[in-house]
């Protein structure tokens, strides 16, 4: 698994974070190195000191990380994938119905919709 986002994620991701931009007047760095940079942090779980210099300046990349997590950047966009997912699952008719009577078979059913959502998006 790279720790270089795609296109696909850099656009998604983009919106998100010029949306949680300050305008302090500076210029703004580039977040999509820098959003590499986190990722690679996830990815190998080494600490911030040892990011490579390829990503830019280990305390620059942990500060705009913090910048955006206190700014509720991951939560804003993992709330938007989660509307998202559900806005995907409408389209399943028994879902959007309801029609089950019992929780457990409704559950199931969302358990269905969800793990074809995900093959789909694991095929593409």
């Amino acid at each position: 698994m790279s720790s270089r986002i795609s296109d696909d994620e850099w656009t998604f991701f983009e919106g998100f974070i010029r949306a949680a931009r300050h305008s302090n007047g500076r210029k703004p760095a580039d977040h999509r190195l820098v959003l590499d940079g986190i990722s690679w942090i996830t990815r190998t779980g080494a600490p911030w000191r040892d990011l490579p210099k390829e990503f830019g300046k280990w305390s620059s990349v942990y500060r705009q990380f913090r910048r955006w997590t206190l700014a509720g950047l991951w939560e804003d966009t993992l709330r938007n994938m989660v509307e998202r997912c559900f806005n995907n699952l409408k389209n399943s008719r028994r879902l959007a119905t309801r029609y089950d009577k019992t929780a457990e078979s409704f559950l199931g059913f969302v358990d269905v919709a969800c793990i074809r959502l995900w093959l789909r998006h694991l095929s593409t």
